[in-house]
């Protein structure tokens, strides 16, 4: 951490004979504009930014927006010449558009340079695959870490996926925690005939991206891929199935208008008693303690995400960068550097936010006012940076996989004809982005 001086003690250590650098100095004053979500990580953060100008002198303006409307507003920012924010928080989907955009900058010269970067910032604690997922471009398919990969952005409310469950229905019935993917959709259709009126596992499954996401949220842990290593889909093949029948029979035993779920409503179904499992992102942990928003506090443990034929979370959510057209980008990377340090994410955790390394997840103070973090800090160690790709045609093979996906949680379409439909256009909009180039 860096240690800051305010200038009577500064002015005080140098009279002293004693030259203790004050990084901050030339940026005090300094007003950034940053472009935040309207999201609970980003609600905390906003408790935290006063600490960060008290020890800076670096003042910071924020415009909170919706997602939707955030990603609109940043659009148009980045490609004026001369844009408005110094730094934003940017979803994960769009880091491959912002990059290959050229209008986020790469972190390299910022972290090389000594008046800017905290030798004891100690990178290696950020989560890895939160780090790969949603900060580097260039590397392995380009879009995850590699030789060739390099850094535009650090996580910062970034996301895995848990599995939720009732404490007390479990102890109800004997119930063991599913640990396997065969053991939780045993359980899955066993719960609603041991609670009349209950469903087994609240899931997304509403026509387009949120049934894509729950299909994909189950294709990584059951050994699948979107794409093969030369952008071939392979969607279709056999953990392909598995995914899909895995979230039907999840659906199927699921509370009253699953098929229609979308994230509010399958948390909201959880929250609500309705469901005796959920199993999404780990951003709902303090909805599900709020009892202004729960009936279920005090009653929900939590477990890593369940292992099919190999572990692997997802990863997703948000991170920060700057802005290649950004007027103070040096102020901005300080900014950055304090609020992803150890003491930023730990503060910002226990404000109630998503922390960003290993070290928060296993914090004391942490954990006593949060005692879910440990679990959520060890499925992080299985987070995959790879369980959906971030490509830039991506969006539009997303929402035909949610589209005919809802097919078949809704009309019975036969699970591998919509999937072989799916890898069939998949190709088509491969081939036309020019992925079959080098072929």
């Amino acid at each position: 951490m860096f240690r800051t001086l305010k200038s009577a003690v500064l002015a005080t250590a140098l009279m002293a004979g004693t030259a203790i650098a004050n990084p901050y100095a030339d940026f005090e004053g300094t007003t950034l504009v940053v472009n935040f979500p309207a999201h609970p990580h980003y609600d905390a953060v906003m408790k935290i930014l006063p600490e960060f100008t008290k020890e800076t002198g670096i003042e910071v303006e924020v415009d909170q927006l919706p997602y939707l409307k955030m990603r609109e507003r940043q659009t148009l920012e980045l490609a004026q010449d001369e844009g408005e924010y110094d730094l934003i928080a940017y979803v994960v989907f769009s880091k491959a558009d912002y990059v290959y955009a050229d209008q986020l900058e790469n972190l390299a010269k910022y972290v090389m340079n000594p008046k800017l970067t905290d030798p004891n910032y100690d990178a290696d604690d950020l989560i890895d695959g939160y780090v790969y997922n949603i900060g580097f471009a260039g590397g392995n398919k380009g879009y995850l870490a590699g030789k060739t990969g390099s850094l535009f952005g650090i996580p910062y409310g970034s996301e895995t996926s848990i599995l939720g469950y009732r404490k007390d229905i479990f102890e109800k019935h004997g119930l063991a925690v599913p640990e396997t993917y065969d053991e939780m959709l045993a359980l899955a259709c066993k719960i609603p005939e041991l609670e009349p009126g209950m469903g087994g596992l609240s899931s997304r499954a509403a026509s387009g991206h949120h049934a894509a996401h729950a299909f994909l949220l189950h294709l990584a842990p059951l050994g699948g891929r979107v794409f093969d290593d030369s952008w071939n889909p392979i969607v279709n093949n056999e953990a392909g199935v598995a995914a899909a029948n895995a979230l039907k029979t999840i659906v199927d035993c699921g509370p009253e208008g699953a098929k229609n779920f979308g994230f509010g409503e399958a948390l909201g179904a959880f929250l609500n008693g309705d469901t005796a499992m959920f199993l999404d992102t780990t951003v709902v942990a303090g909805q599900i303690d709020n009892p202004d928003k729960s009936k279920v506090v005090g009653k929900v443990g939590w477990a890593l995400h369940p292992m099919g034929t190999r572990r692997g979370s997802q990863t997703g959510g948000f991170g920060i960068g700057i802005p290649s057209n950004a007027e103070n980008k040096d102020a901005a990377y300080l900014l950055m550097q304090w609020l992803t340090s150890k003491k930023g994410d730990k503060l910002v955790a226990l404000a109630g936010g998503n922390p960003s390394r290993f070290s928060t997840h296993a914090d004391a103070d942490v954990n006593a006012k949060f005692p879910h973090m440990a679990t959520f800090g060890e499925a992080l160690q299985y987070a995959d940076p790879d369980w959906r790709p971030i490509i830039p045609v991506w969006g539009k093979i997303n929402a035909d996989l949610g589209t005919t996906l809802s097919k078949v949680l809704t009309e019975d379409l036969d699970v591998k004809e919509a999937l072989d439909g799916v890898a069939e256009r998949a190709k088509g909009v491969m081939d036309e982005a020019g992925y079959y180039t080098w072929q």
